[in-house]
């Protein structure tokens, strides 16, 4: 089976299975991937020497991997955070078997755990997540955003995406208890991109349209 078909495959099964984590019922489009990725490169200023070290939170089949591993450099370092099983075994094979990640394979590594047991605190110039935090509770949402926090190097870039209006409508349909939940996230949410946004995009070509946000967590930019 052609590789993408797989991916979907792979993706449309644990969407099923695990939709509460999974969040999409197919992979990030290439411009989604592409959007993600955007500060995932050294800026031209930088120090050719540097070793930079790159966080994926959530990959999922790897579709956004993919673009991150097309822009980084020749001795950046990419640490990929998956908590399913079953895309844990996926990423290690195309890690494995990939010609597109072959020249970066060497320099991933894999951790199979929530992003809030992985140690250290400012290690990462770059962290790129695609949790489905509109499928999550506040206190998990707020849990995973203070690891990225704590991970994040100072000056450091932290990427996300979200679904366009997939709060409203879903808090029109709702009952109480998930309006509730819903109003909490606008909050966090809402207050995390006032203080800390940098750069927005959307991408209305992806399934469904999204919002992809940059932010810098370690000062205000607003």
């Amino acid at each position: 089976m052609p590789r993408p078909l797989a991916d979907y495959g792979l993706f449309l099964r644990e969407f099923r299975r695990t939709f509460h984590t999974t969040g999409a019922i197919l992979p990030s489009s290439a411009r989604l991937g592409r959007a993600l990725a955007r500060y995932v490169a050294a800026e031209p200023a930088a120090p050719t020497a540097k070793i930079r070290r790159i966080l994926e939170v959530g990959p999922g089949t790897g579709a956004v991997t993919t673009h991150i591993a097309q822009r980084l450099g020749p001795t950046d370092q990419l640490d990929l955070v998956e908590l399913n099983d079953r895309f844990v075994a996926h990423l290690r094979d195309r890690l494995a078997n990939e010609q597109r990640l072959a020249p970066v394979a060497a320099r991933t590594t894999i951790h199979h755990l929530p992003v809030q047991e992985l140690p250290g605190e400012g290690k990462y110039d770059v962290i790129v997540s695609g949790l489905p935090m509109n499928n999550f509770s506040v206190e998990l949402v707020e849990s995973i955003l203070g690891a990225c926090r704590r991970l994040l190097a100072p000056g450091g870039t932290f990427s996300y995406f979200e679904y366009i209006a997939v709060r409203p409508m879903r808090a029109m349909i709702s009952r109480q208890a998930e309006r509730q939940r819903l109003r909490g996230l606008d909050h966090i949410l809402g207050e995390l991109l006032a203080k800390h946004e940098f750069s927005r995009q959307a991408v209305l070509t992806n399934m469904p349209p999204a919002w992809v946000h940059h932010l810098r967590l370690d000062k205000a930019t607003r």
